[in-house]
């Protein structure tokens, strides 16, 4: 099994470029891995990384073996301390991260934007990479609602129960970026209202979800 993850873990950094979600050595990805997690490593770009190169590391920050884990590693931690996700995504995308240099919530645009937890999709507010308060800048801007969050110019992080959902989020997110931006040129967008948007949460409740018809 645990192989098994380290090829996944692999297989996501390489996909996320593929998807144009990072370039070069940043973003990181992790899985939850009994009490601890297994995460890449840094400064590896994805194309050169190995699944030998995944590393074990406790919430801590405790790890053995010759490969250090990517120096974002608090983030997963934290993370995974404080919610039930069993998979963690960080990454770097152009619309994403151009909107995060305005350190401030996504406000409710679009429907879509619901389907990360809440009525915004909220940013971090802005500490230095790497560091302790980046993680729990991160972890105040989640809470126990959200499965996605801006990084105040940075990035993004989204959780996941799998990598799929993960990097799945990622995409979503950087969509929703995008397609803010393009409406910020032509205008100033109209927000949902309260009223809209709770439909839209009930509606959330059931969709995708396939049922029968017995």
């Amino acid at each position: 099994m645990t192989d098994a993850a380290r090829r996944a873990l692999v297989g996501a950094a390489r996909q996320s470029v593929e998807m144009g979600l990072n370039a070069g050595t940043v973003g990181n990805f992790s899985l939850r891995h009994g009490a601890a997690m297994l995460i890449t490593p840094t400064g590896i770009a994805p194309a050169e990384m190995t699944p030998g190169q995944i590393v074990e590391m406790g919430f801590e920050g405790a790890w053995s073996g010759e490969w250090r884990p990517s120096s974002e590693w608090a983030i997963h931690a934290r993370i995974y301390q404080t919610t039930g996700a069993g998979a963690v995504v960080h990454c770097h995308p152009d619309h994403a991260v151009a909107l995060s240099t305005l350190q401030r919530d996504v406000p409710a645009f679009h429907y879509m934007v619901a389907g990360f937890g809440g009525d915004v999709i909220p940013c971090a507010r802005y500490a230095g990479f790497g560091s302790p308060a980046l993680a729990e800048a991160v972890i105040a801007a989640l809470g126990q609602t959200y499965s996605a969050c801006l990084m105040a110019s940075h990035g993004v992080v989204t959780l996941g129960a799998d990598l799929t959902t993960a990097l799945g989020r990622a995409q979503k997110l950087e969509t929703l970026a995008r397609q803010y931006l393009l409406a910020r040129l032509a205008g100033e967008p109209v927000l949902l209202t309260p009223a809209e948007l709770a439909e839209v949460h009930a509606r959330y409740a059931t969709y995708g979800q396939q049922g029968t018809n017995a």
